[in-house]
């Protein structure tokens, strides 16, 4: 079965996003950073806002939009309410990310087999998964940038194709800048090229200065040409976009230094090899290909360096440094994979019993956990409870025997199933429970109707997200299929002209609105929305609606 699968790697690379990813995509909830991504989308189709986005009908331009290009693009072929429709860009874009990780470890010189693994790592581990749902436009970023990187590692390395490669490199590097600005440049690219030239040395670079310079002017010129249309066309808006974003990294989510020296807990089942992987010493002892070892540890390092000098920081922020991290992780694994079997030093077998006896303790846990947690709704979970039940205690059994027999190679894959496994089986579960405040806030477009009103909102007084303070929450606002305008700015309410009209409130800001509004309105509370999930309360994800009309 391994040797199957290793034969087909990039269809079982395929295989493997699909089960982990596809097979539920509408399943999770719609996060604050989705809901931003997608209505944008949406309303570039329905509004006809190509080039210059907007969200509630007010200009968005704190992100590049080809990602949000993308995104419509499936919405419109496949539903633009659809979540399927619009994460699908995104999630093909891990396997697209897998792919290169796998064609960029074979440039290394690394095995067909070692090379799949390290894909398997990348795409397995913890937060390249996570990033999908919390924030699905870095994917575009890190990918496109970590194709463009491998067609100049390529230019580089080879001198064959080389104007071929370094005009790919620049098409990749100028997708990336159109995704997410210049993020990836700092947190992929010069981390890359300063472990390039460590290790690498830039041998013969000078007779290569007129394909890189065609190359910085061909990637600088597809990835500002969106930034330059937009400053000329709404140049106010624009620069008052941007100076406030560029405020943001040295006055918002301020963090310590150290904050990212945690990174490797990122890669999640991968955490421990991860760690032993960057002990230098122990590690360039027992690889075969010293050159790419050292490569990947420095290109690991040296990114985690430079996000930590930016005083903004955010846990999603390191998902570039996972690239490097898993093709380092990958040494380790290959070096267990040769000798695991053969190790008779405690210090050397300790962490992998460890290591391996914990995924498995965490298998055979995982039902007892989903029973505890579920145990009053667990009739209407039942079949996915037990399909769950049984793959993860399986899988848990399947662990302990092959460590029992240091058995390397199947350990590995037994842990790399376990993430589709769960996701495939578990994942319903929460479908289950999703409550149906998202169909009750599509109904008010029908009360709307039914009444000749419009609704406004409410702007929370207390916002979350200094992004937010220019929209409402964007998950409201994605579940309501329209614009909401904001009649309260700047402590003033600006009632509209109608008779009767529709208004949202959050909770804190109700006794202040509706004590201004009584004097001259009756006041009807139609409805009251809640999007939370979880046991924590979010003030900006409840709403409630009144029906406001003249005395």
């Amino acid at each position: 079965m391994i040797k199957t699968i290793e034969k087909y790697p990039l269809l079982s690379l395929a295989v493997l996003v699909f089960l982990m990813l596809l097979i539920h995509l509408d399943v999770p909830n719609i996060s604050i950073m989705e809901a931003r991504n997608f209505i944008t989308s949406r309303e570039m189709i329905q509004d006809n806002h190509w080039m210059l986005p907007t969200m509630n009908g007010e200009p968005r331009y704190q992100k590049p939009p080809l990602p949000t290009w993308l995104t419509a693009i499936s919405g419109l072929l496949f539903g633009v309410n659809s979540l399927i429709a619009l994460r699908l860009p995104a999630a093909l874009m891990v396997l697209f990310l897998g792919i290169f990780s796998y064609y960029f470890s074979l440039k290394l010189k690394l095995t067909k087999s070692h090379s799949f693994r390290n894909s398997l790592i990348l795409l397995t581990s913890f937060y390249v998964i996570g990033i999908l749902f919390e924030a699905p436009w870095d994917i575009f970023a890190h990918s496109f940038m970590f194709a463009g990187i491998y067609y100049l590692f390529t230019f580089f390395e080879e001198h064959t194709s080389e104007w071929k490669n370094v005009l790919l490199a620049a098409f990749f590097f100028g997708l990336s800048l159109l995704s997410k600005g210049p993020v990836s440049l700092f947190s992929m690219f010069l981390p890359f090229l300063i472990s390039y030239g460590i290790v690498f040395k830039f041998k013969n670079s000078k007779q290569k200065w007129l394909p890189l310079l065609s190359f910085t002017l061909l990637f600088m010129s597809i990835g500002t040409s969106w930034f330059i249309y937009t400053h000329f066309a709404d140049p106010e808006t624009f620069l008052a976009i941007a100076s406030k974003e560029t405020g943001n990294w040295s006055s918002y989510n301020l963090k310590p230094f150290y904050y990212y020296w945690n990174f490797f807990i990122q890669s999640g089942l991968w955490t421990i090899p991860a760690i032993i992987g960057l002990l230098y010493p122990y590690i360039i002892k027992r690889v075969e290909n010293k050159k790419a070892y050292k490569f990947t540890f420095w290109w690991t390092i040296i990114a985690v360096i430079l996000l930590s000098t930016i005083p903004e920081k955010k846990a999603r922020y390191l998902m570039p440094v996972l690239i490097p991290l898993a093709l380092n992780t990958g040494f380790y694994i290959q070096y267990l994979i040769g000798n695991f079997s053969k190790l008779t030093n405690k210090k050397e077998t300790i962490p992998v019993y460890f290591n391996f006896g914990l995924i498995a303790l965490i298998a055979i846990g995982i039902p007892i956990v989903i029973y505890i947690s579920f145990q009053e709704n667990i009739t209407s979970i039942l079949s996915a409870f037990v399909l769950t039940s049984i793959s993860s205690i399986g899988l848990g059994i399947y662990l302990f025997w092959k460590l029992k027999q240091k058995k390397a190679i199947q350990l590995f894959y037994a842990t790399v199933i376990f993430i589709p496994l769960l996701l495939l089986f578990g994942t319903p579960i929460f479908k289950a429970l999703q409550n149906d405040t998202p169909n009750k806030i599509s109904a008010i477009k029908t009360l709307e109707k039914e009444l000749s009103i419009k609704t406004y909102t409410i702007r929370e007084i207390t916002v979350l997200s200094i992004e937010d303070k220019n929209y409402n929450s964007p998950e409201f606002l994605w579940y309501y299929q329209g614009c909401l305008k904001n009649i309260y700015k700047n402590e003033t309410l600006k009632l509209p002209k109608e008779e009767s009209f529709g208004i949202l409130i959050t909770p804190p800001d109700i006794p202040k609105i509706l004590n201004l509004l009584e004097p001259n309105y009756h006041i009807k509370l139609i409805e009251s929305y809640n999007l939370n999930t979880g046991k924590k309360q979010k003030n900006r994800l409840i709403r409630t609606f009144y029906l406001i009309s003249k005395k």
